[in-house]
């Protein structure tokens, strides 16, 4: 952010995409495929062997659902949230993995945010204005979820300076 001079009213103060963390990457899902297939196919032809064949069967199945699996886990991976700031507005953007978006704006001078932790050391963040409550940053974990809280209250402090300057 440039402050070198006054800034209109649109100028970002601050802006976050949220993404679900995804360990796997697709080469790493392509060598655990081929490994589960391996294994699978080796284990089913000795079970062939023996005599029982059906087993063989039930081996390729195993493998069929831990791929539709991954693939129904990365697809879900495709939703994310855009938080974006101003002074003037709080933005928020949550899209589904179906490409699907909904925004909600609120006036940044008026939003709390709500960070509550459980017992069991998880948490939950919401925006809250008017009367309203709305949860986001459901993609990050308990940590991430922390740290985003923290920056985005620092943040919207900052915006209600320059918004009432």
């Amino acid at each position: 952010m440039d402050d070198s001079g006054p800034q209109t009213p649109d100028a970002r103060v601050f802006r976050a995409i949220l993404h679900p963390h995804r360990s796997l990457s697709p080469r790493g899902f392509l060598i655990l495929m081929l490994a589960i297939g391996g294994v699978s196919f080796v284990s089913g032809m000795a079970f062939l062997m023996m005599g029982a064949w059906p087993v063989m069967g039930f081996f390729g199945l195993d493998v069929l659902l831990v791929y539709i699996a991954f693939k129904l886990n990365y697809r879900a991976g495709r939703a994310y949230e855009e938080v974006e700031l101003t002074p003037r507005t709080l933005t928020l953007t949550q899209v589904a993995p179906s490409g699907k978006s909904k925004s909600f704006e609120f006036n940044p001078y008026w939003v709390r945010l709500l960070f509550t932790e459980r017992p069991d050391g998880g948490n939950h963040l919401k925006i809250a204005s008017h009367g309203q409550e709305l949860e986001f940053a459901r993609l990050l974990n308990d940590d991430e979820r922390r740290d985003f809280a923290e920056a985005l209250r620092r943040a919207l402090d900052a915006g209600r300076m320059s918004y009432s300057a």
